[in-house]
């Protein structure tokens, strides 16, 4: 866990996440990530200069139906508030709606509730447990199927909500998190679109990557994260001088 607060710290300032006063929900499905989200931040919130609060909200997709027994004990044990959103999220995607492509209308449609949340819990901030790998893949689906350069960000204002988006986890390997959520109670995802998605896809391809060509997951994450190694604008404008 140490060596994950260390990189968490780490994009809190540099990216200027959290301030005093805040009252952050953290958004927890009961997955690896999410619980290591929560662990970390309770334990930041303890040892660090910053005041502020946070509240674990879970959005509940299965209409009731899912056992958070587990999530239920682990926030007991971290003294943080738990609160479950029963939502039929679910029944919308797969039964009514029959979605060939579910995963988009899904994350949607929890965002929605959970934005929806964090105004009923006087939230000002929403922490996700989007980590460098979710930086990685988005940057590659949104090349490969949107044909545009561009990527998750570790903080945003969604306007419409009055909401703050923050991703303490931004600069945050995935194999940190894996290690860290040993002992937790995971809880295992029953959805089907899980194991056939692009995002799982994506994900294969650059593990290939790194296979094939050492360090080209170390050499992607710097272009992502250093703007000043991007040299496309300057080929447009260098060809617009000479025009």
């Amino acid at each position: 866990m140490q060596k994950v607060l260390s990189t968490m710290r780490k994009a809190i300032e540099k990216y200027n996440l959290i301030q005093d006063g805040d009252r952050i929900a953290v958004g927890v499905s009961g997955g690896k990530d999410s619980l290591v989200l929560l662990k970390a931040l309770k334990d930041f919130q303890k040892f660090n200069l910053y005041k502020f609060e946070i509240v674990a909200v879970n959005i509940d997709i299965y209409s009731g139906n899912e056992n958070y027994e587990g999530l239920k004990n682990f926030c007991k044990e971290l003294d943080v508030e738990l609160y479950i959103e029963k939502t039929d999220i679910f029944n919308v995607v797969f039964d009514l709606r029959k979605e060939k492509n579910p995963c988009s209308l899904c994350a949607k449609m929890r965002r929605g509730a959970l934005n929806s949340v964090c105004q009923k819990l006087n939230c000002n901030k929403l922490a996700l447990a989007h980590h460098m790998q979710d930086v990685i893949t988005t940057f590659f689906m949104s090349l490969f199927y949107e044909g545009r350069l561009s990527t998750m960000l570790p903080i945003s204002y969604m306007s419409k909500a009055d909401i703050t988006l923050i991703r303490p986890l931004y600069l945050t390997h995935e194999h940190k998190i894996i290690n860290a959520s040993k002992n937790m109670p995971i809880l295992k995802s029953k959805c089907p679109a899980d194991q056939d998605s692009k995002r799982k896809e994506i994900k294969e391809l650059v593990a290939r990557l790194e296979k094939e060509i050492p360090d080209s997951k170390k050499r992607i994450e710097h272009a992502i994260l250093s703007p000043e190694s991007y040299n496309l604008l300057n080929l447009v404008e260098n060809f617009k001088n000479k025009k």
